[in-house]
């Protein structure tokens, strides 16, 4: 008799721990869909987050446009303006404009450099007839309308960024100035 009893004491120890590893194991089968939940949650709002970021420096650059602005020379808070020694040997270049009806442009471009620099009007002395071949070609290839007045800030920094990349290999030059820049049909 003492071996059923302690064969029902020992059974009952086992069904009862069959019952606590089916809980146990119904406790993570429970969890597990919580745990996936908070996950897709959180990636959710890393993926907003990350987007939103991206929108926002899309939007701050202008899709990529320069963020360096001219200063506005009506502001009271502009610096000292930089004082420039100034490059006069190019001298009045005659040419024609690309149009069907042909222009004639006449041009006295005069270049600006640091002050101090020695280096530059050397420079520039030394490339004299590349300078005069440069004016010549960049005006006829242009049309009459692309160098109307309104446009001449643009052709200044067009030429500006040719003598400076491809022209000029030791100096820079800061300004550019036109004592005569004359479009007249023919």
């Amino acid at each position: 008799m003492s071996d059923a009893k302690d064969d029902i004491i020992e059974g009952d120890e086992g069904g009862e721990g069959e019952d606590q590893k089916k809980k146990k194991g119904a406790g993570l089968a429970a969890l597990l869909p919580n745990l996936l939940k908070w996950g897709a949650i959180g990636l959710v709002v890393i993926i907003l987050m990350v987007t939103t970021v991206i929108v926002a420096v899309n939007l701050s650059s202008r899709g990529g446009q320069n963020q360096t602005a001219a200063a506005d020379p009506s502001s009271p808070y502009l610096g000292k303006r930089p004082t420039y020694t100034y490059f006069t040997s190019i001298g009045t270049v005659r040419t024609r404009t690309r149009d069907a009806v042909s222009h004639s442009v006449s041009v006295d471009m005069v270049l600006g450099y640091d002050e101090g620099d020695k280096n530059t009007p050397a420079e520039l002395t030394s490339r004299l007839y590349e300078l005069r071949d440069f004016v010549r070609t960049f005006f006829s290839g242009k049309s009459a309308e692309e160098l109307a007045p309104e446009n001449e800030a643009l052709l200044k920094q067009e030429i500006l960024e040719y003598l400076n990349t491809r022209i000029l290999a030791n100096s820079k030059v800061r300004i550019i100035t036109f004592n005569q820049l004359d479009i007249m049909e023919l």
